[in-house]
């Protein structure tokens, strides 16, 4: 059997995807992935989504999101994709050995921050440690926080958190930055920077309080620890883009995110396979970004199967 529409991914952009392709009588099939619910499922609180002025946590935003996108007739398989096949229509999709065949798809699987790889970051994470200063920057209010890393990433998330916290202290693992000249001033200027260089994080505490508490900092020429007190760690070193399947199926850019071929059209190098959400987006990465992409994404894909008559009303 092929479907009309397969999605691949479940965070924000694909359940949005789904929503609005079974809104329009597409019954989509939406392969939910290694992470069901994407990256906001380890996000506690999340405060700038419209529509809760309160608040809403992260994994009750998905599974809402997800009820919405059932309850209008969207098929969920929770399972991961292990190879598609982009080269013909319909499309190939196989999850294990399992087959599956779509006349259109929409690739949704997301980019995951990279994390330095501490067992307490993973512990801590949504209770302190975080990798996205826009979405969680308002929680730091005249606190102290650590970010991790020197590029163009680590100088935006420092210059916006000394917007919130009482000051940043950045520390990076050379003696200077890579980020660009601009992004490097920026911060450099900013009285709520400081910076240790030639270190890295090696721990974060205190998981005993479920909470950060203090972070671990090595010099990496002496060899030295020491323990700096702070309210929380982001890290920023950089997102991966989850396209290792799509290697040889869609064109990416250079970092690996699909790249978009007609914009503002959400079509990839293959007529027919669209791209939302953080798998395309490099810049915003936010989950009301996402979501709109989802649409675009649902919206271009019924246009596609309307204009060569793969669907009737």
């Amino acid at each position: 059997m092929s479907h009309k529409v397969i999605i691949l991914g479940s965070g924000c952009a694909g359940c949005t995807a789904a929503i609005y392709a079974a809104r329009a009588n597409l019954n989509p099939l939406m392969i939910e992935g290694m992470q069901p619910g994407g990256q906001l499922t380890i996000t506690s609180d999340v405060e700038n989504y419209p529509g809760f002025p309160k608040g809403i946590q992260g994994p009750e935003l998905m599974q809402l999101m997800k009820e919405q996108a059932v309850r209008f007739g969207t098929e969920v398989i929770s399972a991961d994709v292990s190879k598609v096949d982009f080269s013909n229509r319909p499309f190939k999709i196989w999850v294990a050995d399992k087959l599956y065949e779509g006349e259109t798809v929409i690739v949704s699987t997301g980019a995951s921050a990279i994390w330095l790889g501490l067992e307490n970051e993973k512990k801590l994470w949504g209770k302190g440690v975080s990798a996205c200063a826009t979405c969680d920057a308002f929680f730091f209010k005249d606190q102290h926080v650590v970010v991790a890393g020197g590029g163009d990433t680590a100088m935006e998330e420092a210059t916006f958190l000394a917007k919130f916290a009482s000051h940043v202290t950045v520390v990076h693992r050379r003696n200077e930055l890579r980020a660009s000249r601009i992004m490097q001033q920026r911060a450099l200027n900013d009285p709520k920077i400081k910076f240790i260089w030639d270190s890295a994080v090696v721990d974060v505490k205190d998981v005993s309080k479920n909470k950060v508490t203090a972070v671990t900092i090595a010099n990496l020429k002496t060899n030295a620890k020491s323990d700096l007190a702070c309210d929380g760690l982001f890290v920023a070193i950089g997102h991966r883009p989850n396209t290792e399947l799509f290697k040889g199926q869609l064109e990416l850019d250079v970092k690996g995110y699909i790249a978009m071929k007609k914009l503002p059209s959400m079509e990839t190098s293959v007529p027919g396979v669209f791209a939302c959400g953080d798998v395309q987006d490099v810049i915003y990465r936010q989950a009301v970004t996402a979501a709109g992409t989802g649409c675009m994404a649902a919206m271009d894909a019924e246009r596609f199967l309307t204009h060569h008559s793969l669907v009737s009303f």
